[in-house]
């Protein structure tokens, strides 16, 4: 057992994301400022070699935290190991002390206690213009460099100090996500930011992946005033990094439950899914089936929850045969899981699907199968996109306030740009089920 001064043995764990993913965290001692535990952490990505690299990263992790330890005890080599990034200026033997003996510096906006860029690049062994590159997401950093600054930044909690000169954008950022959700979330964030004098700017996390390019380093070279993820994790490497670059972010439909207190936007998702299965059961439908969405979502788990606590209030406990989980969120899901349950021997006399576009599928197999809307199927979708009420019959659906999620989120971001502190973490929009053509009760069979 530790005793006295000596500090305690730092440990390595490694935790399964609900994504798959591998998140791996080690205790890298207290913060002398704030006297809080300090951890580093990555996260893996899913995959088959997932196991065996997460257990590489703890212990390269471990390491450095032995390293990080002995060099409060002896000074560190003024070195960059960097390949492609030379220093524009030497470090030199009168660098500021290693964090724990680093003192308030008397600048504006800096924490008393906080580390400077110069006492990053000592513990980094780089140059402070090295780090700068870093915090700027320029180009010229060796991989390896740039990734040892980067878990330096985010393990000691650095935070620009100084007022920097930002652009006048809220930057949205999608995963793939192009559809008419993604103009109304946008739609909503302009109403709200043009009142500032904003611009709003767009990134698919998707596409720059595909060309090899990093969306985090790229916003940090754009310095918006801030951040809004739409439908997409931001795992805490990535959180990390945009904080120390000053970049506050908000997260609208979060895909997993935050693992740190990110600001989020979403709808009432179990409450809408709990209102559309009890209005099938008013109707008198006791075979009901359900087209969720992709189950690591978090949005699609919550509607399914719903359905089923409905379904089970209402005497008719969701039917295991009667269950599929999409792939995505699409008219194909749909349109696919649609035709097997309208095969089966007893099939359902309705179906809920995840969402609007699953519903338009469930509309195609009904047409092929020879299947009459409401007559002999009743179909609810979930979103109300405009093409909801435009095809035949309109669709029976559950409406998201879509634009005002993206109006709120607008709202938190410009908050957190201003300094403000927010006491509502989590914010949750309400629901409306809109019923239209496409449900009616079961025909007698």
């Amino acid at each position: 057992m530790a005793t006295g001064n000596a500090e305690p043995r730092a440990r390595g764990e490694i935790e399964t994301l609900p994504s798959g993913s591998l998140r791996v965290r080690v205790y890298a001692g207290v913060d002398p400022a704030s006297k809080k535990r300090q951890y580093l952490v990555q996260t893996v990505p899913a995959g088959a070699d997932a196991a065996q690299e997460a257990d590489r990263v703890r212990v390269r992790l471990l390491r450095e935290v032995a390293e990080r330890r002995g060099s409060r005890r002896r000074p560190l080599p003024a070195r960059d190991t960097g390949a492609s990034d030379r220093p524009d200026t030497p470090v030199s033997a009168s660098a500021p002390p290693a964090p724990s003996a680093t003192r308030a510096t008397g600048k504006p906006g800096r924490r008393r206690g906080a580390l400077t860029v110069a006492a990053i690049a000592q513990l980094a062994g780089v140059s402070p213009p090295t780090v700068s590159k870093v915090l700027n997401g320029r180009p010229g950093v060796a991989a390896d460099t740039r990734r040892r600054v980067e878990e330096l930044l985010r393990g000691q909690n650095y935070r620009r100090p100084e007022k920097v000169t930002r652009a006048a954008c809220v930057e949205v950022v999608f995963y793939g996500a192009l559809g008419q959700v993604a103009i109304e979330i946008m739609r909503g964030v302009k109403q709200v930011v043009v009142e500032h004098d904003l611009a709003v700017g767009f990134t698919d996390v998707l596409r720059e992946a595909a060309t090899g390019r990093n969306w985090e380093r790229d916003l940090l070279s754009r310095r918006p005033a801030g951040m809004i993820a739409v439908q997409m994790g931001v795992a805490p490497e990535q959180r990390g990094l945009l904080a120390a670059g000053a970049i506050p972010v908000v997260v609208v439909d979060p895909i997993v439950e935050p693992l740190q207190p990110v600001p989020s936007v979403a709808a009432a998702n179990r409450r809408g899914a709990f209102a559309a299965a009890r209005h099938l059961l008013n109707l008198g439908h006791q075979r009901i089936a359900v087209i969720s969405g992709p189950l690591d979502r978090l949005c699609a788990r919550e509607r399914l929850d719903g359905v089923r606590a409905a379904l089970a209030a209402g005497g008719a406990p969701l039917d295991g045969n009667l269950l599929r989980s999409g792939m995505w969120f699409s008219f194909e899901d749909g349109r696919t899981h649609a035709a097997e349950l309208l095969r089966l021997d007893e099939p359902p006399t309705a179906v809920l699907c995840g969402n609007d576009l699953q519903a338009f599928g469930v509309y195609e197999a009904a047409r092929l199968a020879g299947l009459r809307i409401p007559d002999e199927l009743s179909v609810v979708g979930f979103d109300d996109i405009s093409y909801a009420g435009w095809c035949g019959p309109p669709l029976t659906t559950v409406r998201q306030p879509i634009s005002e999620m993206g109006a709120t989120a607008a709202r938190l971001v410009l908050a957190l740009t201003a300094g403000k502190t927010i006491t509502q973490t989590h914010v949750e929009l309400a629901t409306t089920l809109v019923v239209r053509g496409s449900t009616a009760a079961p025909a007698r069979r």
